[in-house]
């Protein structure tokens, strides 16, 4: 059946072995191991952000979004907002590996928490984040996020 992927996962123990390394072999790259990838990239990465005045070590995999407002970069998760003293374009450059994405000049968002993605006015897309909350994605990025999505 096509979109279905069949995948074997095999896991071989050595006790020389000082690196662990995965290896994905596939006749070609889809959404969903790019998917894939971008969560085993996260998994262990970790950024200072800070809230009242106290800074907390975030695990990456849990932003949902990032925006920048007033000359600030505020780091959203399902239950809180913290900021971070890293630029947009900086974040976007560590992050876009790890499943973020620009969907306008000020706003990242991290694709594994998109709930669904609709069309807008003026060739714009309406993204509805798994938290409920929805994010407008501009003309100029609304074609690679279809893209990146699957979407047609």
């Amino acid at each position: 059946m096509q979109g279905e992927v069949s995948l074997r996962i095999t896991i071989d123990i050595n006790e020389e072995v000082r690196e662990t390394e995965i290896r994905i072999c596939c006749n070609r790259l889809t959404p969903e191991i790019e998917n894939m990838m971008a969560t085993l990239r996260i998994m262990n990465q970790q950024m200072v952000v800070t809230k009242e005045e106290v800074s907390y070590l975030l695990d990456v995999s849990k932003i949902s979004y990032i925006e920048a407002l007033e000359r600030k970069t505020f780091v959203y998760t399902q239950e809180d907002v913290y900021e971070s003293k890293m630029k947009l374009y900086e974040m976007e450059e560590r992050l876009c590996q790890s499943g973020f994405f620009r969907v306008s000049k000020s706003c990242l968002v991290h694709l594994q928490f998109i709930q669904s993605i609709r069309n807008d006015v003026e060739r714009k897309l309406r993204l509805t984040l798994k938290n409920g909350e929805q994010i407008m994605v501009s003309r100029q990025y609304a074609e690679e996020i279809k893209k990146r999505l699957g979407v047609r």
